[in-house]
């Protein structure tokens, strides 16, 4: 009853005047968790999102692994049909170690790619193809979608009152940051943020190639990082490059030519010849984990809650399990008629997630310091340790249904259950 004090203080307000969620932030993990509260709670709840860049066309030429139970998700909002032809299976992976210049590179872990009989452990799909189906959905669903950013906010009794860039003003029960690594919405709330600068770049771009993948995934780790081959549709394959900063600035601003030598250095020639079939960039790496979720009728997810190595390619879906756990937190509380944005939806999202997001921080940084250095005796051990578990079927089970995100108490969307 407070929150409608706050909407009615000055005027009557229309439905568009204000919202029951806010979200700062048109990506991938704010557009997913405004259609899935839109699918379950329907028209009556008013879902507002709030990105300057939604009038733009989509600009991200990077590809992601989706992993199972991220696809469970998209599957259950109504997204993933309209970009299941361009998605990839990853049908099995392999892993080795070298060094660059080292002849060979013996596989040391092998994974299949199925954690059940027809069911890839992921998909790999380009991100703006999936950026455009939940634009359309979120369309469809009735998603208030503005092309304006999140200035400023207070919180009143039993609401939070938001200032967009242009001047408006809607009253909501609740705010969440969604928009991004350096979120001015997890800013303006106070929360800090604790981690490091890896002092290492991921160079991404896509590669053409003469013959088939198979839906193989491959991941050299190198002295300087892990060098991922990634398979999308066709004959063409996403590529994720960890150098050091400097020399990835280096090789980034090389000639197309001096590039591909580059890249095929560290490619190899098992899919025949290789050619350059995509924008390249490289982007700054580092572990960044939010000292809380949630403010005052404030939650964080995505990359504005957690950034972390992509070394086990988890960053999208730790973002998309967020949007799952926070999704289900909400709908629950306004079934029961509860305050979705009091503390104890809040608490019980937080509960739900920073665990898992500090434990797969802590395993991937430990994964990078292990294998982005020039120590044989740490190869000699980690090389040990992958032929270990490459022998023991149980252990490798239990990593890839891991990496599939269908382990432990996990929320209904992901697990392909309607909210």
């Amino acid at each position: 009853m407070e929150y409608n004090k706050v909407v009615m203080s000055k005027k009557p307000q229309s439905h568009a005047d204000r919202a029951d969620i806010l979200i700062g932030g048109g990506g991938l993990a704010g557009l997913a968790l405004a259609i899935a509260l839109r699918e379950a709670l329907g028209d009556a709840f008013h879902v507002v999102v709030a990105d300057p860049a939604l009038d733009r066309a989509p600009g991200d030429a990077r590809a992601s692994a989706i992993a199972a139970a991220a696809r469970r998700l998209f599957e259950t909002i109504g997204v993933w049909d309209e970009v299941a032809a361009g998605a990839q299976p990853i049908l099995d992976m392999v892993v080795t170690d070298s060094k660059l210049d080292d002849a060979m590179r013996p596989t040391f872990l092998t994974f299949d790619g199925e954690i059940a009989p027809g069911e890839p452990f992921a998909h790999m799909i380009e991100n703006n193809a999936l950026i455009a189906s939940l634009l359309k959905k979120a369309r469809e669903t009735g998603v208030d979608l503005r092309t304006d950013a999140v200035a400023d906010f207070d919180t009143q009794p039993g609401g939070i009152v938001v200032r967009l860039a242009s001047g408006a003003t809607i009253p909501a029960r609740l705010l969440v940051a969604a928009d991004g690594a350096r979120s001015a919405i997890r800013e303006r709330a106070g929360i800090a943020s604790h981690g490091w600068d890896y002092q290492q770049s991921g160079i991404v771009t896509t590669v053409a190639h003469e013959r088939a993948h198979h839906g193989r995934a491959e991941e050299h780790f190198l002295p300087a990082g892990p060098f991922a081959i990634l398979p999308l549709t066709g004959n063409r394959s996403s590529i994720v490059w960890t150098e050091q900063r400097t020399e990835a600035d280096r090789i980034v601003a090389l000639p197309d030519s001096e590039f591909h030598t580059e890249l095929e250095r560290r490619f190899g020639l098992h899919l025949g010849d290789i050619a350059i079939a995509g924008p390249r960039r490289a982007y700054p790496l580092g572990l960044s984990v939010a000292r809380s979720f949630i403010a005052e009728r404030v939650a964080l997810i995505g990359d504005a809650a957690h950034v972390i190595h992509p070394i086990a390619g988890q960053g999208l879906n730790m973002g998309l399990r967020d949007v799952a756990a926070l999704a289900e937190a909400v709908v629950d509380a306004a079934r029961l008629g509860l305050d979705i944005g009091g503390a104890t939806v809040l608490d019980r999202y937080q509960r739900w997630r920073r665990f898992d997001t500090m434990a797969m921080g802590v395993a991937t940084d430990g994964l990078n310091r292990l294998f982005s250095n020039q120590s044989d005796v740490l190869r000699l051990l980690r090389d040990t340790g992958l032929g270990i578990v490459d022998r023991i079927p149980t252990l490798k089970d239990f990593f890839i249904r891991e990496a599939a995100g269908i382990t432990g108490a996990a929320p209904k969307l992901l697990k392909g259950e309607a909210l």
